[in-house]
Parts: C-alpha cells; structure tokens; sequence
C-alpha cells in the first residue's frame, strides 16, 4: 500500500515541519517514506510545497499529477494551484484562512479566498475545511497551525498514521517548552 500526499501553502505556516513529521512518523511506524520539499520564496511568503510517498512502492519522491491521495493545504489559493496533483476520489484538508500574495497586495488586488473555496468545494469530492487561524487565535499561537491541520488530515483517514505516532514524532523534535501546545492543537483539543 502506498500514499502519495501533497502539503502546500505559504511560507512561514510550517509546512516544512508538516512534513518531516508525517516523513518521521512514518519511519516509526516501520514505513518506508520519501519526500521532496520545494522551498522557493519561502522567507517572503511564496509557495511551499511538499510532496510525500509512504509505502513499499515508493522509489521517487515525487509523483505524477492525478495521484495524490491526500492534499493538504494550508491557504485556499495554494491548495487550488496543487489540486491537479489530486486524484479522483482523493481527498483534501484545506485551512479557509487566506493569505493575500505579495504581487495582489501590489496591485491593491482584493483576495478573500472564497472563490478558491468554491471552486474546491465544485471540484473535490472528499474535501474537509477548517479556519485554523481562528483556531490558532483561541489557542494563542499562530505556530501551531500545522498541528492543526495534521490532525484534521489524521481525522479524514487519508494519512496512514494515528494522532498519537504524529504526537511521538512532534515531541521528538520540537523544544519541550512547545511540546504541550502542539499536542492540544494535534489531537484538536483548542
């Protein structure tokens, strides 16, 4: 069995960190995994991208577009631009929270997200919604939001992984002083 999942978003929303967890995670569980980020623009907002395989099968990372078993997507208009990669019947987790990029706030663009919404609501099957910002506010911390979505991910049943094996992996490796906070938001505790 083999899951190709796609993480994608704006830099500094932790998506790097999404995905060496799901890799760690996966490498406890006894699973083989492979992953590939694309950074970019990371520092100033850009797309961010992760494109991860678990399983026996897995000989690249990368996967061809109409695979992917799971998107994650943490801004509407990064999980629009990746949707191509989703396969029919896939599902996704998409954050509702927009983040308007640079060029639109240079040209005074007005970006509300609820057209990217729509258009993956009309186009995804299996899609889940969450405003994790909000979330992120009632727990205080804007850094927890790739807990958040992990966890939503791990509720839809795509991610070949329990809480508690994303838990393990996120104590390993953030600071003991986040850990607390990060496993509240994981297990949807807010």
């Amino acid at each position: 069995m083999q899951t190709n999942i796609i993480i994608c978003g704006v830099g500094g929303q932790g998506i790097v960190l999404a995905s060496k967890l799901i890799a760690a995670a996966s490498m406890a569980k006894g699973l083989h995994v492979m992953s590939a980020e694309t950074i970019g623009m990371a520092q100033k907002g850009g797309s961010v991208f992760s494109f991860l395989r678990v399983g026996d099968e897995a000989e690249c990372p990368m996967f061809a577009e109409g695979s992917a078993d799971l998107l994650i997507g943490f801004e509407p208009a990064e999980a629009v631009r990746m949707l191509p990669y989703l396969k029919k019947g896939g599902k996704a987790v998409v954050n509702t929270h927009p983040i308007m990029p640079v060029t639109a706030s240079l040209k005074g663009t007005n970006y509300t997200g609820e057209e990217m919404l729509a258009y993956l609501k009309e186009n995804v099957d299996e899609l889940t919604t969450i405003d994790a910002d909000a979330l992120c506010r009632e727990m205080g911390s804007p850094k927890v939001l790739n807990m958040i979505m992990l966890g939503e991910a791990v509720r839809s049943g795509a991610l070949p992984l329990g809480i508690d094996e994303i838990d393990q992996a996120m104590r390993a490796t953030v600071k003991p002083q986040f850990a607390e906070l990060n496993s509240k938001a994981l297990k949807g505790n807010h």
